[in-house]
């Protein structure tokens, strides 16, 4: 008797192990078909699908990339201030002392790392985002996606940007070295090959730990600020449903909140950018012995043209972001509702 128990118990353990799967691909295929069923049939791909992500991650390039790029002078007089405050003093000092140095096409410098290192992050973030969103959603089912959806938008956004950052590392240290290192080179294709020379690889990646710390929580705070800004947003303030607003109306609406998201963004993140910056200038700096040399109030210059510079940024990538979702037909969910099944439990 003994001996038929102990032999039935790991038959018993991987049977259980069966039915969980199975139950967990049932759920898994039924919630596909329900969003099946519920596609808008003049949308260009269905949501959760492979398509609908590779588009995510074409939307998210096109929206960091771009945006970036168009604000590259305010990125390179911003650096300046925080690598050397006693030269570029404030924002309109510190144009006025490039343009007297360099003329225009200082404001020009590291435009091509900017643009290629940002347009593969937002890729990585924005696509994978919406990736890591589905996945949670389906593995903790809609109601617990509805209470906690703040914690989903969190861990969400940081796991897409943990990726995000290492494809963006080797351009951002390329555009820092450019904007930041009076001739040491002026292109591209001048700086990675040189920086590769004097440090080896790690040159392209020895600031992803302080980049980590200035883009993870700037993303979270983007994505979570974004997500339930525009819930109170349409709940508050539009004063009527998003589904009777126009798509201009419903992407102005994106852009506000993309804008509040942004500002709150630039604070949490700016003393790890001053880091980043720091040491992509300065040759074999550790970000322990810069953290000793600058102080609390040493991490926090640059601030007002980071505010501005992330404000417009943020608001702009979820304009374009959104937008691009609207010219290309793609399903576009409202913000969250409480599920009928857990209205019904809490008698609302």
């Amino acid at each position: 008797m003994l001996f038929n128990v102990v032999r039935c118990e790991p038959t018993r353990s991987i049977l259980e192990k069966e039915q969980r799967r199975n139950s967990l691909i049932k759920t898994l295929v039924l919630r596909r078909k329900v969003l099946a069923a519920s596609a808008n049939p003049t949308d260009s791909c269905e949501l959760g699908s492979l398509k609908y992500f590779l588009f995510c991650g074409l939307g998210g390039a096109l929206a960091c990339g771009f945006t970036h790029l168009l604000v590259t002078p305010l990125d390179i007089v911003k650096c300046r201030i925080q690598v050397d405050p006693g030269k570029y003093k404030n924002l309109v000092h510190g144009f006025r002392v490039t343009f007297k140095e360099e003329g225009a096409k200082g404001f020009t410098r590291g435009w091509a790392p900017t643009l290629m290192g940002y347009a593969a992050q937002g890729s990585f973030k924005f696509g994978l985002y919406e990736v890591f969103k589905v996945l949670c959603h389906h593995v903790i089912g809609d109601e617990n996606a509805y209470l906690y959806r703040t914690a989903m938008y969190l861990i969400s956004s940081a796991s897409a940007e943990f990726f995000g950052d290492i494809a963006l590392s080797p351009m951002e240290a390329i555009k820092v070295k450019i904007q930041t290192t009076p001739g040491y080179a002026r292109t591209l294709r001048e700086a990675a090959p040189k920086m590769y020379k004097e440090e080896g690889f790690m040159a392209f990646y020895k600031s992803l730990g302080p980049l980590w710390m200035r883009q993870i929580p700037y993303t979270t705070v983007k994505f979570v600020s974004f997500e339930r800004t525009l819930e109170l947003l349409y709940f508050y303030v539009v004063p009527k449903p998003r589904e009777k607003c126009s798509k201009f109306e419903q992407l102005i609406v994106t852009f506000c909140a993309g804008y509040i998201a942004g500002i709150l963004c630039a604070i949490v993140s700016h003393p790890a950018d001053t880091l980043v910056s720091k040491l992509n200038q300065r040759k074999g700096s550790t970000a322990g012995g810069l953290l000793k040399e600058l102080g609390f109030m040493g991490l926090w210059g640059g601030i007002v043209p980071r505010i501005i510079m992330i404000g417009t940024l943020t608001a702009l990538q979820w304009f374009i972001y959104d937008g691009f979702k609207v010219f290309m037909r793609m399903p576009r969910p409202p913000p969250p509702e409480m599920p009928a099944s857990l209205r019904k439990k809490l008698g609302k």
